[in-house]
């Protein structure tokens, strides 16, 4: 389907010269089909001709896809390859929908440029060629006579202005978050609550621990916002949940990895619910200390993932923390191990705090690194909890936003691994049963 709307003047009203048609603006669009495929492939050229006075040429290739009005669209630009007549580009990858929106005998026009740093590029040839044909180098090459038509036009003996050769193609499909979820996969879910003595005397209104009979504290609607929805992608809705900073009782050993319900053999709880009883039954058993160390739960939770890697398992873990993170090497070491495993960490921080460490650690600017060492992926996603906090007091609204905001890196993190790794999901239909997950 292809639309285009009518073009108007821009009013004198408008920005622009008072009085003065300054141009139209004419949009068209056209349906995209659903083709999830991506196409890899790889190009040189050789004989090109020569365009620079001093030295060769510059050379690069840009892609047009064919519109339904007859027009072309730009949808690649490979790189420029620096004073030959004989490049060889990189191998890139485009979405089919980009190349020819799922029609594969829609025509794909290739121009051939000799770049320049004024930005006046010189035209050297062109040609044209459709999915169906590149495809077919997947078992042979395909060469492309380069053509310029105002040199064919006044040289009689004009043959070409050089060839291309495609000398590899390849077409993968581009799976979903949702295609892993119906082959089966499942998101295993882990909690470590913060129970440092920064964050005030749970029995006083000022701590971010309080247990009052009226509302849930900010670390009870952080882990039920965002617990209610993961554990739909769980279906044993058993999660482990541990605290850290504590002292125990009844001797005061301090522990930076204690389960929540007690039991150092299986610290499983029973849905959100269970873990939220484990909490506070917790809250009222030992007593707030610290520091605040990361790195023992997140390596818990690595430890497990790292036994599970053929896509079948993914790993979830959640820290709420009120503070200054206290192993800030010992945590980024443990970040960049854990990068390579199914496994993602969500940071959400509670109370007043600055947290610049923790957006350090998010790594969205910046990739997480420790001792020369960088995170093989993004697997972190920080937020600070009063960003989400509705001014007149509505704590379902709050646990929405948060838990839109919170989990939106998630899908993107576990499809970075299963590219990685060249896992595919499995097929609904014909899946295996999924083995059950090792236990952080």
């Amino acid at each position: 389907m292809c639309t285009t709307s009518t073009p108007k003047p821009t009013s004198p009203n408008r920005r622009g010269v008072p009085g003065k048609k300054c141009g139209t603006i004419l949009l068209t669009a056209e349906e995209l089909s659903n083709c999830r495929d991506i196409a890899t492939m790889q190009l040189c050229a050789n004989k090109l001709d020569k365009k620079d006075f001093f030295g060769k040429s510059d050379p690069f290739l840009v892609f047009y896809r064919s519109n339904e009005d007859g027009t072309f669209t730009i949808c690649h630009k490979t790189e420029v390859v620096k004073n030959t007549l004989n490049p060889v580009w990189q191998p890139f990858s485009i979405p089919v929908r980009a190349l020819c929106n799922g029609d594969y005998d829609r025509t794909v026009k290739i121009d051939v440029y000799d770049w320049d740093r004024d930005g006046s590029h010189d035209f050297i040839g062109e040609f044209t060629t459709s999915y169906r044909e590149l495809s077919k180098a997947q078992n042979q090459f395909t060469v492309y006579e380069v053509l310029n038509p105002r040199k064919k036009c006044k040289k009689k003996k004009y043959v070409n202005s050089g060839t291309v050769t495609l000398l590899s193609f390849s077409v993968d499909s581009e799976f979903t978050f949702v295609d892993y979820i119906k082959g089966g996969t499942q998101l295993n879910f882990t909690v470590a609550i913060d129970f440092t003595a920064s964050n005030g005397n749970p029995l006083q209104p000022t701590s971010l621990h309080y247990m009052s009979p009226y509302q849930l504290s900010a670390y009870a609607m952080a882990l039920k916002a965002v617990g209610e929805i993961i554990q739909d992608y769980d279906s044993d809705k058993l999660f482990p949940a541990y605290g850290f900073g504590a002292k125990l009782p009844p001797e005061g050993r301090i522990s930076h990895q204690f389960p929540l319900n007690n039991n150092d053999e299986d610290p499983n709880c029973v849905g959100i619910e269970g873990v939220l009883e484990s909490y506070f039954q917790s809250l009222r058993t030992v007593q707030l200390y610290g520091p605040t160390y990361f790195a023992p739960v997140i390596n818990q939770v690595a430890r497990a993932a790292a036994k599970i890697s053929d896509g079948s398992q993914y790993y979830v873990l959640l820290i709420i923390t009120d503070g200054v993170i206290s192993d800030m090497t010992q945590t980024k070491e443990a970040i960049v191990s854990a990068s390579s495993l199914p496994m993602s960490i969500i940071i959400v921080g509670v109370g007043p705090a600055m947290f610049e460490a923790m957006e350090e650690l998010d790594g969205d600017d910046v990739r997480v690194s420790s001792r020369g060492r960088y995170a093989e992926r993004d697997i972190v996603q920080f937020v600070p909890f009063r960003d989400y906090v509705d001014r007149s007091g509505n704590q379902v609204l709050s646990m929405a936003r948060l838990a839109k905001d919170v989990l939106a890196e998630i899908p993107e993190q576990l499809l970075s691994y299963m590219r990685t790794r060249d896992i595919q999901p499995r097929p609904p239909a014909n899946s295996s049963p999924t083995p059950a997950p090792e236990q952080p």
